[in-house]
């Protein structure tokens, strides 16, 4: 049970008794110590379980509570850091479908509107309309961060709950791991959910997006490894994963375009140079074996830009992308018209301040 806790936590017994001495945990595990009661209460904190499970005879089953379409992640139960993000994001998800009920707000007219079977164009249109994405104004805005801040807004203001974290709720000593998930969509009539792995690249983040709102669109949730490297080999990811490509780089207007330099097909479309290489491997401008190398190529050179241009960041806007504008305007509103507690509003969006409260509000329009 030591050694599934660990696990469970992203360790081996031997890298957690690495970085965390005071347990003692090889001692436990060769049976020449026991815990006590204290330091069992610690070890479970530390690993992010309970002192209960821990005492059972056997691993408790944790289901993952939504489809799990992931390719690449065959190493094992799902984490604790993943499940927790999970359930804390259903958690809001039931709290602003309350909402929206106790205000009478009009469903999502998408959600469920596209079928697999379905040409995955068709439905990437009928979306990019929707939610009111055009190539002229893709074309004037100046960085690809600053695209997907703007494709985030627009599926926000189309009713979708856009939440963008690298951690686990606001504790940054919990990150979240880009190879176990990218994202997630967890599907609902009013209250839609989009959780992008803010640990990823911003080329990763762009296509997951676009990847969870297909899963939208089609009606069901999923948690997903997506990525326009491969083809999976489910159905629905396939699909999804066409229709992300479509969404974000219609091959009708990549045709009209000359040529397939990667970077300037990337900078008139503002998607990562990833999607703009998938893009023309799609149209057949490429071998399959040309394809892999460039694109692993290109995700090095990728990696190496944004690392060296990691800052950190504005903590309330930080604050503002892990829940989303939407559900944080909603909690604002709601307790300060009394109809939530405080206590509630601060667990859900992460913080326990009153200040953090009162900027978020300013930074969603609210007057105290």
């Amino acid at each position: 049970m030591l050694e599934w806790a660990c696990a469970r936590a992203g360790y081996t017994a031997a890298s957690f008794a690495e970085t965390h001495a005071q347990f003692r945990l090889l001692s436990w595990l060769q049976g020449e110590e026991v815990p006590t009661l204290r330091q069992l209460e610690e070890f479970a904190a530390a690993t992010h379980t309970s002192v209960g499970a821990l005492l059972l005879p056997e691993p408790l089953g944790e289901p993952l509570p939504i489809s799990d379409f992931r390719s690449g992640w065959r190493q094992g139960p799902p984490s604790a850091n993943l499940l927790d993000t999970l359930y804390l994001c259903q958690q809001r998800q039931d709290w602003y479908r309350e909402y929206a009920r106790l205000n009478r707000m009009d469903a999502v007219e998408f959600i469920g509107s596209a079928r697999v079977t379905q040409a995955p164009e068709k439905a990437a249109a009928a979306l990019r309309a929707a939610i009111g994405i055009k190539r002229t104004e893709r074309q004037d805005i100046p960085t690809w961060t600053e695209a997907l801040r703007t494709l985030i807004e627009r599926a926000d203001q189309a009713g979708v709950l856009v939440m963008v974290s690298g951690v686990v709720g606001s504790n940054t000593h919990r990150k979240l791991d880009p190879t176990e998930f990218r994202g997630f969509a967890l599907c609902d009539d009013l209250a839609p959910v989009v959780f992008i792995n803010g640990a990823d690249t911003k080329a990763g983040q762009i296509f997951t997006l676009a990847h969870e709102l297909g899963h939208l669109g089609v009606g069901e949730s999923a948690l997903s490894d997506a990525t326009p490297r491969v083809t999976p080999d489910q159905r629905v990811e396939a699909w999804c994963n066409r229709f992300a490509a479509e969404f974000l780089v219609p091959e009708e207007e990549l045709r009209a375009v000359q040529g397939d330099d990667i970077q300037a097909i990337a900078r008139q479309f503002k998607v990562s140079t990833l999607v703009a290489l998938r893009r023309i491997f799609d149209l057949g401008r490429l071998s399959e074996a040309d394809y892999w190398q460039r694109y692993d190529a290109e995700l090095e050179r990728v990696r190496g830009l944004e690392a060296r241009g990691t800052g950190g960041g504005n903590f309330y806007y930080t604050t503002l992308a892990r829940a989303g504008r939407r559900l944080t305007r909603a909690l604002v509103v709601s307790a300060l018209e009394g109809q939530s507690s405080f206590s509630e509003a601060f667990r859900l969006l992460g913080f326990k301040k009153l200040t953090v409260f009162d900027e978020l509000a300013a930074l969603v329009g609210v007057e105290g």
